[in-house]
């Protein structure tokens, strides 16, 4: 169940709530304009095996996350990436693109993309949009593409190939940024070792998806337990911390906005 922390931080968990459901797609909507976000929002789209329906981006930056296949292992500290058999394409504008576990993808405005999921296990992406449009889901049918060329600049960003940027006992990688196109947002993963590092707050919005490990999301002096899969909204301005709990690494998603750089923080 969703919980309201101290300023307005909201903690919920990716499927909560009715999804909306076309073909092999179906979206939980966690944060964004309803649940007291400015602008940002976050979704959880789920993909099964097929082609799904063509999704038209509205009048922002769509930024993507594919976690692939939701698994957990035995220990139940982790969402694994592991997936089916074959390769998963994302179509975006007609132009076809393999992508990997742990990638960022960028979506420009008015861009169509869609999912093809060879299956069987479903695809899981963490969605992002800045600022979230007013306008409902645009689903279209797909146009066939004239040919199969690659734009010049590939909207595709593994976090294998970004280098890790250390700060004090962490680090974190920045996925899709400026770089690729996206001057509106910032998406990076970053990892936070056992403890608890100093409360601070940031003057941007920002979204968080736990990846691995177990903690607790602090917002002022309120706190409740997160773990993987739990989603986390920021508002700007708000001092917080995330907590690691365990003895082992906890990993993060983040998308900020406006655009910038993770490791600039003020604390109090």
């Amino acid at each position: 169940m969703a919980l309201t922390l101290a300023g307005g931080c909201r903690v919920s968990e990716m499927r909560e709530g009715v999804p909306t459901v076309n073909g092999t797609l179906r979206i939980w909507n966690q944060i964004g304009r309803a649940t007291g976000a400015q602008a940002i929002s976050l979704r959880i789209m789920e993909f099964a095996a097929g082609l799904s329906p063509g999704i038209r981006n509205g009048d922002c930056d769509e930024i993507l996350y594919v976690l692939n296949a939701e698994c957990r292992h035995p220990a139940g500290n982790e969402v694994s990436t592991a997936c089916g058999s074959g390769r998963v394409n994302a179509n975006i504008n007609g132009t076809s693109n393999e992508i990997d576990s742990d990638t960022g993808i960028y979506i420009r405005p008015h861009e169509t993309f869609a999912i093809d999921n060879p299956g069987p296990d479903s695809i899981v992406f963490v969605s992002t949009r800045c600022p979230e449009p007013d306008a409902a889901l645009d689903f279209v049918t797909l146009s066939t593409p004239a040919s199969n060329s690659k734009p010049q600049r590939p909207p595709l960003v593994r976090l294998a190939d970004r280098k890790a940027q250390p700060t004090a006992d962490r680090w974190y990688r920045v996925i899709v940024d400026d770089e690729i196109g996206s001057t509106n947002a910032t998406q990076f993963v970053g990892s936070i070792p056992p403890g608890r590092a100093p409360d601070h707050f940031h003057q941007y919005e920002e979204v968080l998806f736990i990846l691995r490990g177990e903690g607790r999301m602090w917002a002022g002096e309120t706190n409740t337990p997160i773990k993987p899969g739990s989603c986390i909204y920021l508002p700007k301005g708000q001092v917080h911390c995330v907590e690691n709990t365990g003895t082992d690494e906890l990993r993060l998603l983040g998308v900020f906005y406006p655009a910038g750089s993770p490791s600039v923080r003020y604390d109090v």
